[in-house]
């Protein structure tokens, strides 16, 4: 059985450790990030380990966050990794900073990377693990997500990505059920 998990950001150091990068920055804090290698094929980056005698694919796609789909669908196709077992890691505005959830199916709440992959889909029934990067108090959401953590956030900004990879480590070793029971909208840090 095969299993992948997806990153969710954009390429390019101008959009390096932005809030909308903050799926492809958590694979760093996995414990075993150091003995992965990436490699490139649909339009993504990807890596691969076996975890508890499953194989897991991590993928980076190097598509811009609006085009995610076409990147996810065809690896997906190519490692024939079936729907149900594809996880989406991905900012998430409703959230809080510092909050952590599964999410199995439903909206999209405006996020293009989640568009993306749905209509590639042509579902939006995929799990998810929504990372909280909060709303901005005022100006433009597009501004906010792709800008870099500040003030408070930013001090325990590395602690929250480890704390991520905690919870995207307990789906990896104990399944989705257990995960969205442990992470229902949890405060991590």
């Amino acid at each position: 059985m095969s299993f992948l998990i997806v990153g969710l950001g954009n390429p390019g150091k101008e959009y390096e450790y932005t809030k909308h990068n903050i799926g492809w920055d958590v694979f760093e804090k996995l414990s075993f990030y150091d003995d992965l290698i990436w490699k490139e094929k649909s339009k993504g980056h990807f890596a691969s380990k076996d975890i508890y005698e499953e194989k897991f694919y991590f993928l980076k796609p190097q598509t811009y966050m609006n085009l995610s789909g076409e990147s996810v669908i065809p690896f997906m196709n190519y490692f024939k990794v079936p729907k149900e077992n594809v996880l989406i890691c991905h900012d998430e505005l409703d959230l809080p900073f510092g909050t952590v959830a599964y999410k199995n199916g439903g909206g999209l709440a405006g996020h293009n990377g989640l568009k993306s992959i749905a209509a590639q889909l042509g579902t939006n029934d995929f799990k998810r693990l929504r990372i909280g990067i909060g709303r901005p108090q005022h100006g433009d959401v597009s501004n906010w997500v792709l800008s870099r953590f500040a003030g408070e956030d930013a001090d325990f900004h590395e602690e929250y990505l480890k704390k991520v990879a905690v919870a995207m480590n307990c789906y990896m070793k104990q399944g989705f059920t257990t995960a969205i029971q442990r992470y229902k909208k949890k405060k991590v840090i």
